[in-house]
């Protein structure tokens, strides 16, 4: 008896992950193409269909939505699947403190797997920022640098933000309290009594994070370089089928990994 394929909505989808999503969707057992959006009209079919707005028409069917594009899009999509019940994997990133409550608020009518990054590797490096920041205590000073292709526009990546809350989370402080200064394509950057993030953007690099810890007298590095943005695409279709089985409430990548 042949399994029930998972409807799936990709918004965003003229983007580079929204691209991606549709060639993994294409090739991986158990996924079925519903329906495609993006914010302005396509007069063009891909993968023989016609790209929609968000409407509720787009989402009707579906079974998740994956989202990788700009906060205020993400809200649009949460506000017609809030009310249609579709279970939604968020994959954008720059979200405010004013946004990230909105997303909460959802959560409770939803599930919602939210993600700075859908990769094993990245989420097991959060995992041991946390574990690492724990075991050197406030002796160690922290900083975060990153590196992307040049398209990306914001900075710190939703990524380097994630592993900045791993440091703080380890420290056991608020993780806003402790943002220090945020650097753009700088060839070096201080540590200080807050993370600093310096974020280069540059070239077609998909994506470089490295964690770094001092305490004067020694550095300690931890670090993930991405090699194929096929990865992403990969970790959001398992958050996907993830979602599937899961009530209303805001998950993450540590959740479907069962990271404690």
């Amino acid at each position: 008896m042949k399994s029930k394929l998972i409807n799936l909505t990709i918004t965003g989808c003229m983007g580079r992950m929204g691209q991606q999503l549709i060639k993994a969707t294409k090739k991986t057992r158990g996924y079925s193409l519903y329906s495609l959006t993006e914010y302005k009209q396509i007069n063009k079919k891909i993968s023989g269909i016609k790209p929609q707005l968000n409407t509720e028409n787009a989402f009707k069917k579906t079974d998740v939505i994956i989202d990788f594009t700009i906060p205020r899009c993400t809200l649009e999509v949460l506000k017609i699947a809030s009310k249609l019940k579709k279970r939604v994997v968020i994959g954008t990133t720059g979200f405010t403190k004013k946004e990230e409550s909105l997303i909460k608020i959802y959560s409770k009518k939803i599930p919602i797997l939210k993600a700075g990054n859908m990769s094993l590797g990245i989420n097991l490096l959060m995992y041991l920022t946390e574990i690492t920041s724990k075991s050197l205590g406030n002796k160690y000073l922290g900083k975060i640098y990153e590196v992307h292709h040049k398209h990306k526009k914001d900075y710190p990546s939703g990524t380097a933000l994630m592993l900045g809350k791993g440091i703080a989370v380890g420290k056991n402080k608020n993780f806003y309290n402790l943002i220090g200064k945020k650097y753009l394509n700088k060839k070096t950057f201080p540590y200080g009594n807050k993370i600093n993030f310096n974020s280069v953007r540059k070239g077609e690099i998909i994506g470089e994070h490295e964690v770094l810890f001092s305490s004067g007298k020694e550095v300690i590095k931890l670090n993930h370089k991405a090699f194929d943005r096929a990865l992403y695409s990969e970790g959001a279709l398992s958050a996907a089928s993830w979602l599937m089985k899961k009530k209303s409430g805001l998950y993450s990548m540590r959740d479907l990994m069962n990271f404690k």
